[in-house]
């Protein structure tokens, strides 16, 4: 067995990864557009698909007709996550220990500026006002709230607040009226609700084992997290003005981590990194109604426009794993960096 880092946390890795790789910088994240909408690119293109390679600091560019890497693109140290700029001109990726942002051309790959003096921007997410853009700092232990100035500004990231929150801020969900960002705390075990117009926590609740990522249902009303160290989804019913309740816990599998909607409003994937599987969640039973294998430590995902092409970072196998969710078929496996993290394409299904 081999033990390896997982930002605050110690894992072992079956025997037969050993030789795949000897340190592996684990989290994830949810990727998410402008207003939930898919987002076309002009007439008769193809956006790539971008893939985030968190220990080889850079950002694997594919072509999604032929599934092959046609450029590396250099960023920050460890790019995780990336979010589309409010206006659908740039994708930001945070690169944490780089303490950095990059924006990047969604359509080409090419970088267009960094912004330097982030702070670990590990997880990173905009309010749907787009007024609002928040970081988790999941090695240091802050949540940062920015007021957003827009992408041709000279400084378009404002810090309005620095919120403390120990121990280890992992993910950030935003309910639609962009009054709340809810953050997990991976290593305390906790989950945090903070109000944005005040920039102070409203309340912390427990959680089960290394809570991850999270997913805000359409409605504002239940939100799910990803518990990595166990092999559920923890339901909690966020529709009062109180603390948030826990409504259930859905068994998906081992180490359960990131979401996809499918686009539907109605179900949800999420990835079960250690179970090297992939289970679609019901949102009005919360029940899991379909699962499928996704091999090499299934992390975050992206769904394309056709809605059934769904494009998988396999962490410890260093690849893009792309897959039919219509007949839960592997369709291809792209090699592309050490330990991918991120993915994402302009080409993409709604995400609500």
């Amino acid at each position: 067995m081999l033990t390896f880092w997982v930002r605050g946390s110690t894992r072992l890795l079956p025997g037969w990864l050993s030789g795949l790789m000897a340190t592996v910088v684990v989290a994830c994240a949810a990727f998410v557009g402008v207003a939930g909408a898919a987002t076309a690119s002009p007439a008769g293109s193809v956006a790539p698909v971008l893939v985030l390679n968190s220990l080889n600091a850079d950002v694997s560019v594919i072509d999604p007709v032929t599934w092959q890497e046609t450029a590396r693109v250099a960023v920050g140290k460890e790019p995780h996550h990336i979010y589309l700029s409010p206006d659908g001109g740039s994708v930001l990726i945070g690169n944490a220990a780089g303490n950095s942002i990059t924006f990047m051309d969604p359509k080409t790959g090419q970088v267009q500026r960094t912004l330097n003096r982030m702070i670990d921007p590990y997880h990173l997410r905009f309010s749907p006002d787009m007024q609002w853009f928040v970081t988790a700092a999941n090695r240091l232990d802050h949540i940062d709230i920015y007021r957003w100035h827009g992408v041709d500004a000279a400084e378009p990231l404002e810090l309005v607040k620095r919120v403390r929150a120990p121990k280890t801020p992992s993910h950030i969900a935003i309910d639609s009226q962009s009054q709340v960002a809810y953050v997990t705390l991976q290593d305390s075990n906790e989950l945090i609700a903070i109000d944005l117009l005040t920039q102070t926590p409203r309340w912390t609740v427990s959680t089960g084992e290394m809570p991850a990522d999270i997913y805000l249902t359409p409605d504002d009303k239940t939100l799910l997290v990803g518990l990595t160290g166990e092999d559920s989804v923890q339901v909690f019913d966020v529709s009062g003005e109180g603390v948030a309740v826990e409504h259930s816990r859905i068994v998906t599998g081992k180490g359960a981590h990131a979401f996809r909607a499918l686009g539907d409003g109605r179900q949800v994937f999420v990835s079960n990194r250690t179970a090297n599987t992939i289970s679609r969640i019901d949102l009005e039973s919360l029940s899991v109604v379909d699962s499928f294998a996704a091999p090499g430590g299934p992390d975050c995902m992206d769904l394309m426009d056709d809605g059934k092409t769904l494009l998988v970072t396999s962490r410890w196998a260093g690849r893009l794993t792309v897959i039919d969710v219509t007949t839960g078929q592997i369709v291809k496996q792209v090699r592309v960096g050490k330990s991918p993290h991120g993915v994402w394409t302009l080409n993409h299904a709604p995400r609500l």
